[in-house]
């Protein structure tokens, strides 16, 4: 699946296939999650980095089918993930464990050919590539890609959300019932905010305790003060809108953390995007920004997957062949869809 023009037609086309890279490895995508950051991509928010005609796809599941000799950690048939930002493995950062702002990253789907496709090429393969146990199925794998690991990282590590505390979670899209089912998993109170009932009615099933509905609330930080007279411990923009971003904000109480994960990209929010920097210096807030997940993060998660604590199957929404996903990528910016979607190329 492919587009050649942003913003343009979106379809199927013939491709060679890839070949691995010397450090890289070729993987037979059996599952990829349908993310609102390809529909970013596909509308020219990151022109800067996409080559025409491109491929979208960055969360992925599947099994290697060619290894380039200089992998020593894989092989071919290995069942594997990988998270959407890989890095170098060399610099700084990724040397501490923050693989996620390597300088010198590449992200599939963005950075080169994506996942939309029955193969894709990732390289840095021992660095970067997540063995997969058995027990997890690869359409959960690949809602760990992008939004769950995303999550869990903004939860557990950005976010350092502690049992007791109140958080709010304004957007119940994948990533944001995944910062809920998280967060509760915690021992955290959490109230969703959102503008449709079928998110909202999700996030209750993920363990959302309160709720606030956008569209009848003109102003959700007085709603969510009604419920929380102090302000939320933390909060965490799962969509990426100037008004979610600045509800989120001024809802906190003193001292309190936000949490930016849903994206802003400035060739949609122009230097319109601002924060009240007068709350944030007055009661000394934290604004926190969470860029996915480096693959040195994802065996704690794994494991507490295992334990059956967290479950990203639930996030499964609907299932798309690839005949269907250009249409569902087109339909993204005006019918988005509840949880996650999976194509299986």
């Amino acid at each position: 699946m492919q587009f050649e023009s942003f913003g343009g037609p979106v379809g199927l086309a013939d491709r060679a296939d890839p070949a691995p890279s010397a450090d890289g490895v070729v993987i037979a995508v059996e599952s990829t999650g349908l993310c609102r950051s390809d529909w970013h991509g596909w509308q020219g928010h990151d022109s800067d980095i996409l080559a025409l005609p491109h491929v979208p796809g960055h969360e992925l599941a599947g099994r290697i089918s060619a290894v380039g000799p200089g992998v020593r950690a894989f092989q071919v048939g290995d069942r594997v993930t990988v998270p959407f930002v890989c890095g170098c493995g060399i610099c700084r950062y990724c040397a501490g464990g923050d693989a996620q702002v390597c300088p010198d990253q590449w992200q599939p789907g963005f950075s080169g050919p994506g996942s939309f496709a029955q193969f894709v090429a990732i390289p840095r393969a021992d660095f970067n590539l997540v063995a997969l146990p058995e027990a997890v199925s690869m359409d959960a794998a690949a809602a760990l890609g992008c939004r769950f690991a995303t999550a869990y990282r903004a939860v557990a590590q950005v976010g350092a959300v502690q049992p007791g505390e109140t958080v709010v979670v304004l957007g119940c899209g994948g990533v944001g019932l995944s910062i809920i089912m998280i967060a509760v998993a915690r021992g955290a109170r959490v109230i969703a905010v959102d503008t449709e009932p079928g998110a909202l009615s999700l996030a209750q099933s993920f363990g959302a305790s309160e709720f606030v509905d956008a569209r009848t609330h003109a102003d959700v930080p007085a709603a969510i003060r009604d419920l929380l007279p102090v302000g939320a411990d933390v909060t965490f923009d799962a969509l990426g809108s100037i008004d979610t971003c600045r509800s989120a904000v001024e809802s906190l109480r003193p001292r309190g953390r936000h949490v930016q994960v849903g994206l802003l990209p400035p060739a949609e929010v122009g230097d319109r995007a601002s924060v009240p920097m007068h709350r944030v210096i007055g009661l000394e807030i934290s604004i926190l920004g969470s860029h996915g997940m480096s693959a040195k993060g994802y065996p704690e998660m794994l494991a507490l997957m295992a334990e059956g604590r967290l479950d990203p199957q639930r996030l499964v929404s609907r299932t798309l062949t690839l005949d269907e996903a250009p249409a569902a990528l087109e339909r993204m910016g005006i019918d988005p869809q509840p949880g996650v979607s999976i194509i299986h190329p």
